[in-house]
């Protein structure tokens, strides 16, 4: 049996254009919805045809504790400031040991927000940031 199925401690690297931003502890909204049109054949009454349209694809979010990597997403946010201009990337899947699980390319990247860390000494919490990103469109790499 595969060991993969069961990993429990996977991380991911997100790099934009080269770029490496570093490792984040999770990610969430890897994914599409295609819709569908229905038509109505004429004289065929057994079914509706359900023909693809268009491919609507999901914000990707990344959370990770925050670590000297946080600066460069503050720095990659100020060139977006500068000139808003999509760029491809790739996001991948770790194993513990730093070996890929998973690839995907992310295609015309741009920020949608950051989050950064909310410090409060009062609670045991560790400082966390968040990054939204919008694409369009994912390729296994």
């Amino acid at each position: 049996m595969s060991t993969d199925i069961f990993a429990s401690s996977v991380f991911f690297r997100l790099s934009i254009a080269g770029n490496d931003l570093g490792p984040f502890h999770t990610c969430s909204g890897l994914g599409a919805q295609v819709e569908v049109e229905q038509f109505n054949e004429g004289g065929n009454n057994g079914f509706t045809w359900q023909l693809p349209t268009r491919i609507t694809w999901s914000n990707i979010t990344l959370t990770r504790p925050v670590t000297t990597d946080t600066t460069k997403i503050s720095r990659w946010i100020s060139k977006i400031i500068q000139r808003a201009e999509r760029k491809d990337g790739e996001i991948v899947a770790l194993r513990p040991d730093r070996t890929p699980l998973a690839r995907w390319q992310v295609l015309g990247i741009i920020p949608v927000s950051w989050q950064g860390p909310s410090f409060d000494p009062s609670t045991a919490q560790a400082a966390v940031e968040t990054l939204e990103i919008a694409h369009e469109g994912l390729r296994p790499a």
